[in-house]
């Protein structure tokens, strides 16, 4: 995964006043604890210029993404492709203004609102269109996501590529915001 991002200890204050205790961090991050489900991911986002932490010493992994943070992730993640032209609707001299334009000629979205939450539907479609919207062998079996859903093609994809497995019994959650961990992840 590139370069290896050092083991890091960090120090929490326990229960105890003035106890405090070290554990295993990634990368400085002292909120990305070494065993935690999106550690790898984390190092591999960071060192490959993806993204960056919410701080020197913070990923924010149980942030809420925006679409601006996921749209620019994924602008990053195809190589930061300089776009044609900026649209009417995306504002000049954000951090996420390229990768917005780009997302727009991409045909990842319609629509741009660089704050509203990436939700779970979302996140697949944008990942199913720029993999260049193949079919799925079966069609989505999840109670929660209509078979004519708009993102139900992408679902079904999704599952097939191991992208996701449902967040329970045949549910998707397709509503459901993504956090900054699971969307590097």
């Amino acid at each position: 995964i590139g370069q290896e991002t050092p083991l890091r200890l960090a120090r929490l204050t326990a229960k105890a006043p003035g106890e405090s205790v070290l554990f295993p961090v990634m990368g400085g991050f002292s909120d990305v604890r070494i065993n935690a489900y999106y550690a790898d991911a984390v190092r591999w986002a960071v060192s490959s210029g993806v993204t960056s932490g919410t701080s020197s010493t913070t990923f924010s992994p149980d942030v809420v993404c925006t679409t601006g943070e996921i749209l620019t992730f994924l602008w990053r993640a195809n190589g930061s492709p300089t776009p044609a032209e900026s649209n009417a609707s995306v504002p000049a001299g954000q951090y996420y203004s390229d990768a917005a334009n780009w997302a727009l000629e991409q045909g990842l979205t319609d629509t741009f609102h660089a704050d509203t939450p990436a939700t779970r539907a979302d996140t697949v479609t944008y990942l199913w269109k720029l993999a260049g919207k193949p079919s799925a062998k079966d069609a989505v079996t999840f109670a929660d996501v209509a078979s004519g859903a708009e993102y139900a093609d992408a679902v079904a994809w999704a599952v097939e590529q191991g992208i996701t497995s449902g967040t329970g019994t045949n549910q998707f959650s397709p509503d459901v915001t993504c956090t900054r961990g699971q969307i590097v992840t």
